[in-house]
């Protein structure tokens, strides 16, 4: 699929591989060398990316799993198998100020974008220790750090996955397996595009950039900190998202 092999021989599991930003992270690694574990929800879409990948000379194979779901989600990383890198891609945001989020809605933030990164770390990363390497990246956002009137139960989801990256690096750094996050800010995908509309333009006002992400400038950073290149980094957020826009003086 390409010149670049650094990934041959490995094995990896990206979720919520089907659209966006996992979507291109799974191409990203397949064109390297790696074996592609899809996860998603939609079967219909999870097959078409396999065959994609299969197309251009690559190798993946797709498990549907509901990350709401801890049995499901155990499930999910039984099926798997033996990886050498996790991309805990998936998430979920439903974007509502406190009052309009019910205990529901908060606790399906936080059993995908935590909880399902949580489970599959601790039943897949002692099997990278065991092999002596290993690389976890989540995938998490700038809500972490950057409070918003809405979206409360989504950037505190988010802010616990990071956290627990500075864990698991410290957990499982001595056996030879890293664990990163990549922030990124606003990012152009089928999501946002659905949720914003015809102001999705307005993603591109919201960095020093003055334009939004791409989800393949995601899945290059994603790339890097897999990949052998990044051997010395290990339990680091890093920041995507086009720069802070500095305040206009007063």
């Amino acid at each position: 699929m390409s010149s670049s092999t650094s990934l041959q021989g490995r094995t990896a599991l990206v979720t919520g591989a089907t659209s966006g930003i996992g979507k291109a992270v799974a191409r990203k690694l397949a064109r390297q060398g790696a074996r592609i574990v899809l996860h998603g929800r939609d079967q219909e879409r999870g097959e078409s990316l396999m065959k994609e990948i299969e197309a251009l000379g690559g190798t993946a194979r797709f498990i549907a799993a509901d990350l709401t779901d801890a049995d499901d989600t155990l499930r999910l990383a039984a099926e798997a198998g033996a990886v050498d890198i996790l991309v805990s891609n998936a998430g979920l945001y439903e974007f509502a100020p406190t009052a309009a989020t019910d205990a529901a809605s908060f606790d399906r933030h936080v059993a995908v974008n935590a909880r399902a990164p949580f489970l599959l770390v601790g039943a897949l990363a002692p099997g990278m220790a065991e092999r002596g390497h290993g690389s976890v990246v989540i995938v998490g956002s700038s809500a972490a750090r950057l409070p918003a009137p809405i979206g409360a139960a989504y950037g505190a989801s988010k802010a616990g996955a990071e956290i627990l990256t500075r864990y698991w690096a410290t957990e499982f750094g001595p056996s030879g397996v890293r664990v990163n996050t990549v922030s990124p800010g606003p990012v152009h995908t089928e999501g946002t595009q659905a949720m914003l509309g015809e102001h999705v333009a307005v993603l591109d006002t919201t960095n020093a950039r003055g334009k939004a992400g791409s989800p393949e400038e995601i899945a290059d950073i994603v790339s890097f900190l897999v990949g052998p290149a990044s051997s010395y980094v290990n339990g680091a957020v890093l920041f995507a998202d086009g720069g802070e826009r500095s305040a206009l003086p007063a």
